[in-house]
């Protein structure tokens, strides 16, 4: 059980790496970082197409990484 936990923890872990490297940056520099994170917080603008599905896929991934990570750690 724990060896099927930890296979499953080492695909979360590599699939959300490459989520967050497929997704494309939505602004640069230090002053982008800061407004575009706020126009992203308030909804200004909306992931559309791919960009949405990887979002949504990222989420998951990161989901089940800290829920397998966590049954890891104290439950198995």
């Amino acid at each position: 059980m724990l060896g099927v936990a930890i296979t499953l923890l080492i695909i979360a872990a590599v699939s959300l790496i490459i989520l967050v490297l497929l997704q494309s940056g939505k602004s640069e520099g230090l002053s982008g970082a800061i407004s575009g994170g706020a126009e992203q917080l308030f909804g200004k603008q909306k992931a559309r197409g791919l960009d949405a599905v990887l979002q949504r896929a990222t989420i998951i991934a990161a989901v089940l990484f800290f829920v397998l990570t966590f049954a890891v750690a104290y439950i198995l």
